[in-house]
């Protein structure tokens, strides 16, 4: 088994614990967590569906806690009592599961093992169930459910994150126009913006980026809720949320419960911002986003919300300033990882860059850890653990072409009536302004006034 998949393996079981792995929760609510996490089934990155014991369950929990993702990773080990596969035995696994529609193929597994002496695959297991028209799915009707109101009861307990494509704006490097898509991430609790950017792609490091700067502002969240696009989808942002012990959760494809929060402000954005910024005409990138900043400082997170009765910022700062994580850590959890076989000259490759490593790993798969803003600096490791940096060799791109670029100014179109939008802005400037020190105006003694 190779570092890569070793790798996703420890994503997976991560994303089956993480709701579970929180230190915040009493034996009796992690007891009542974990046996809800082991009715359902769980989607593998191949694809397949599994269930996990109690057992299991506690024992990763217990491994991440001690060794965090590296803890999670598997365990290469010699499967012992396990028998041929024989039709009588898989006949009997479907009589098992007809008589108990809800046993698992962990339970039917266990079951035979101990009337038999025959350890059988649960993969396998089943698959053959499955075939056999056996399945929990087929068997078990899900009983209707009702969806009540729900709100966190904390700040930063849960936050809500989406993609809302905005306006056309013209392209800062070529002819034409690019279409806007905000990123937005929002407190469950307090409602306020915590994260938001307006980006020329939707990929995952645009999602990162926002993220990132959310998490260095307002602290780190418990729970993750994003919809199933594939930048939130990525394995990227899986790791990043592992490392910081954030739960990722994802809203289930054509169920759009638990997302009316988030509906509710893309229409504010729209109704509130886009109308206005539409009106008068977007220039650039920078100034959609100068402007954008300014209204959520000054409008979105200072009105009184309709529900909450509040101020999302005065709610969200009730409890005092929000813990910080560590910037070194921030650092590990923004870092991407690939895999690599090392060549018989002791080269890695990476986006045409070739770089040096140790001559003891020719022939050898490892793990690249890097920041994608800057590849010229790569940690090489194996095992999960860091062994050594790779020494660039040849370098002709310094920057991942996924990273969001910055944007050169474009020159903003007039319009007749009030700008509102630049009202807005002028009240966000004064009050950043407010006590800063205007350099150009201070004179030192023998020096006169210093040269503008």
């Amino acid at each position: 088994m190779d570092n890569g998949h070793e790798e996703l393996v420890a994503l997976h079981r991560y994303g089956v614990i993480s709701a579970a792995a929180s230190e915040r929760l009493s034996p009796a609510e992690r007891g009542l967590l974990v046996r809800a996490i082991a009715g359902r089934v769980h989607v593998t990155a191949d694809g397949e569906e599994r269930t996990y014991s109690r057992q299991t369950i506690d024992r990763w929990i217990v491994a991440y806690r001690r060794d965090g993702l590296a803890g999670l990773r598997p365990i290469a080990r010699s499967d012992r009592g396990r028998g041929r596969v024989n039709p009588e035995l898989m006949a009997e696994a479907v009589r098992l599961r007809r008589a108990v529609p809800t046993r698992s193929a962990a339970q039917i597994a266990e079951i035979i093992w101990r009337a038999h002496g025959v350890q059988l695959s649960e993969r396998t297991l089943r698959g053959h169930l499955a075939r056999s028209g056996v399945s929990r799915r087929e068997l078990v009707a899900e009983p209707a459910r009702a969806f009540g109101r729900f709100e966190a009861s904390r700040r930063n307990e849960i936050w809500i994150g989406d993609v809302l494509v905005g306006p056309f704006v013209p392209h800062p490097r070529r002819a034409g126009s690019k279409r806007a898509k905000l990123f937005v991430l929002v407190d469950d609790h307090s409602r306020l913006v915590v994260g938001a950017r307006w980006m020329e792609e939707e990929n995952t490091r645009a999602g990162q980026d926002v993220l990132r700067s959310a998490i260095c502002r307002r602290g780190v969240p418990e729970h993750l809720y994003l919809d199933n696009g594939s930048c939130f989808r990525a394995v990227q942002l899986a790791r990043t949320c592992a490392v910081l012990g954030v739960d990722l959760v994802h809203s289930k494809p054509y169920a759009p419960q638990g997302r009316g929060k988030q509906e509710r402000l893309n229409r504010y954005i729209r109704e509130r911002f886009l109308a206005e910024a539409e009106a008068r005409g977007v220039g650039s990138f920078e100034q959609l986003n100068d402007d954008f900043s300014a209204w959520i400082e000054q409008v979105a997170n200072t009105r009184t919300h309709a529900e909450t009765r509040e101020r999302p910022i005065a709610r969200f700062i009730a409890g005092g300033p929000p813990q910080l994580p560590e910037p070194a850590l921030v650092r590990e959890a923004f870092r991407w990882s690939v895999t690599r076989r090392v060549t018989k000259t002791a080269t890695v490759s990476l986006l045409a860059n070739r770089y040096a490593v140790d001559p003891l790993l020719v022939g050898r798969t490892v793990e690249l850890r890097f920041d994608p803003e800057d590849l010229t600096r790569i940690d090489v490791c194996l095992a999960g653990e860091v062994i050594g940096e790779a020494v660039p060799f040849v370098i002709g791109r310094h920057v991942h072409p996924a990273v969001p670029q910055a944007m050169r100014p474009e020159p903003t179109p007039s319009s007749p009536g009030i700008d509102y939008l630049s009202l807005v802005r002028a009240a966000d400037d004064e009050e950043k302004g407010a006590g800063r020190i205007s350099y150009a105006e201070v004179q030192f003694p023998g020096f006169g006034e210093v040269s503008r």
